[in-house]
């Protein structure tokens, strides 16, 4: 059987480059796409030399439709099928809602959500390939958040973006499963990578999620058979309130 194939969005650092080199180790061809291809390339080198897996690379802005279109091309043009897609990348920002601007929800809107409609919807014929002749199926992973399960103050653009992920996510699997493709919404807490650095007075990196930990969580989901459906998994930092991103 050949080597299985996936897609990792948002894979120049952070969650998704760790994403993309423990895919590598488990032997997944990958395509990997972010708005700067130089850091992709180099990763694309490293992972070929250290584990001779194919690696593509894409460089796509997901708030802009014909970029999340091009990926797609992109993607079946050189591997030809699809696994595995982690939509992982996203954008954040913080502020009251009573003056957050409307134009910076609707980019958000755009990268977190409409992006991961619209690229699913383009390789769902893969996915419904692999889910059909694999024992792994076809899985969709996309990295949410819990401020899309709980709300969390100055979070009102960002969690309805990721509440509308997650529950994307489960109408997904409820239309796909009996197929072998399902999808997973990855709803972690504050994890400590770039996108946090500005909340470090409120809460300390050392006391978020070390991002190795959210990449270890995805990439496990990697190795369920197609009989087992996880609409989604909670992780959240120690302490008395567990419901906090």
């Amino acid at each position: 059987m050949s080597a299985r194939t996936a897609l990792v969005t948002g894979a120049s650092r952070g969650i998704g480059e760790l994403v993309a080199r423990r895919l590598a180790a488990e032997g997944f061809d990958l395509t990997i796409s972010a708005r700067s291809t130089a850091p992709l390339d180099e990763l694309a080198a490293a992972l070929t030399a250290e584990h001779g897996v194919r690696v593509a690379v894409a460089g796509a802005d997901m708030s802009l439709e014909e970029d999340v279109r091009r990926l797609a091309d992109v993607h079946r043009d050189i591997h030809g099928g699809l696994d595995l897609l982690v939509l992982n990348a996203g954008m954040g920002a913080i502020g009251a809602f009573a003056d957050y601007p409307v134009r910076r929800l609707d980019k958000m809107l755009a990268i977190n959500l409409r992006s991961a409609y619209v690229l699913t919807q383009e390789l769902l014929p893969l996915l419904r390939v692999a889910g059909r002749d694999r024992p792994h199926g076809g899985r969709v992973i996309a990295v949410a958040s819990t401020t899309g399960i709980v709300g969390e103050p100055l979070n009102s653009a960002y969690g309805a973006t990721k509440a509308a992920l997650i529950s994307w996510c489960e109408t997904f699997s409820t239309e796909e499963s009996t197929g072998g493709v399902s999808a997973t919404a990855l709803c972690p807490g504050y994890v400590a990578t770039a996108m946090t650095e500005g909340l470090a007075e409120t809460v300390p990196q050392d006391q978020m999620l070390p991002p190795e930990d959210v990449a270890e969580a995805l990439v496990g989901l990697t190795r369920l058979t197609r009989r087992t459906v996880v609409p989604q998994l909670v992780l959240t930092r120690p302490g008395p309130h567990l419901w906090r991103a």
